[in-house]
């Protein structure tokens, strides 16, 4: 019986800076990165769908038939007829990356608009992903319903995982955001932090504190990853333990860091590999990543 990976949010269309200075065109998002990664990892009785909101414009188009090349579902996609998808740039410094975005019409902000479409799309799915991100383009009225509708999806037998990915400027002030990220939580099995964004954001002086914080929420794993540091693992009835990060000799574009390494947990722990192991590959995996430009490396897999 074949099993199902849902992951939730927003693709953008991506502009990324090429080794000759010039700029790509892909598509990718968070959400859409980890769902990429997984599809590469997972085998063939895994269906990985990507649910979201897009319009019925050509780049539309372009977007749901590059997914359904790379061996995505597109069932979970809805069309808005006057909405578009976004788009991004990104610039590099040092392989550290920042952002640019154009989102206005973006038909994902709608994501949770519809209640019967949602809880039909999340019906049936063993694992469903989402993340800070995924919330933060929602207004406050469709974040709960959103949470809600996967409240709903997890009491029927969903695993619910969590990417604490933040942005704040989509935020509309740091309040929002905490109270996003804290709903966002509370409906999760899995959440995965980033250390460095939760001592921005809360004050955490360490991993420790920010396990606390989501163990208390009802989280059941809490994976804290801290850029070139180590992984800190925690898991209801095992404790914490921790994951010596693989070293990487030249870091040329971190990029999808956290996204690839939330694919390659979520796959992992899908086909029965223990949370370290789990851990230890997504750390592998992330370490490729950010030795490639782009969000999205299909020659690790080649």
């Amino acid at each position: 019986m074949s099993k199902s990976l849902l992951s939730l949010g927003e693709c953008m269309v991506e502009m990324s800076p090429t080794a000759t200075g010039d700029y790509a065109r892909g598509f990718a998002g968070d959400t859409f990165n980890t769902a990429w990664y997984a599809r590469r990892l997972l085998p063939a009785d895994w269906s990985v769908a990507y649910g979201s909101c897009i319009g019925t414009d050509t780049v539309s188009d372009e977007m749901s038939a590059f997914m359904a090349g790379e061996g995505i579902d597109t069932t979970a996609l809805r069309r808005l007829p006057d909405r578009t998808v976004g788009l991004y740039m990104i610039s590099l410094r040092d392989g550290e990356r920042s952002f640019s975005y154009w989102r206005g019409q973006s038909a994902a902000k709608l994501l949770a608009d519809d209640p019967a479409w949602l809880d039909a799309t999340l019906q049936r799915r063993d694992i469903i992903h989402f993340s800070a991100i995924t919330l933060a383009i929602l207004s406050r009225d469709h974040r709960i319903a959103f949470c809600a509708a996967l409240g709903r999806a997890r009491v029927t037998g969903s695993v619910i995982a969590f990417d604490t990915n933040l942005r704040p400027r989509l935020w509309e002030d740091t309040e929002a955001m905490r109270a996003g990220v804290m709903l966002g939580a509370s409906v999760a099995d899995i959440v995965l932090p980033s250390f460095d964004e939760e001592t921005g954001l809360w004050g955490d002086a360490t991993a420790a504190d920010t396990i606390a914080r989501y163990s208390t929420a009802g989280a059941k794993r809490v994976v804290v990853k801290d850029g070139g540091g180590p992984v800190t693992l925690w898991s209801a009835g095992h404790g914490t333990r921790q994951h010596t990060a693989t070293k990487v000799e030249q870091i040329v574009d971190t990029t999808a860091a956290g996204d690839s390494f939330a694919g390659g947990f979520l796959a992992h722990l899908a086909i029965g590999r223990t949370e370290d192991q789990a851990a230890q590959a997504a750390m592998a995996l992330a370490a490729q990543v950010i030795q490639a430009r782009g969000a999205l490396v299909p020659s690790i897999f080649a």
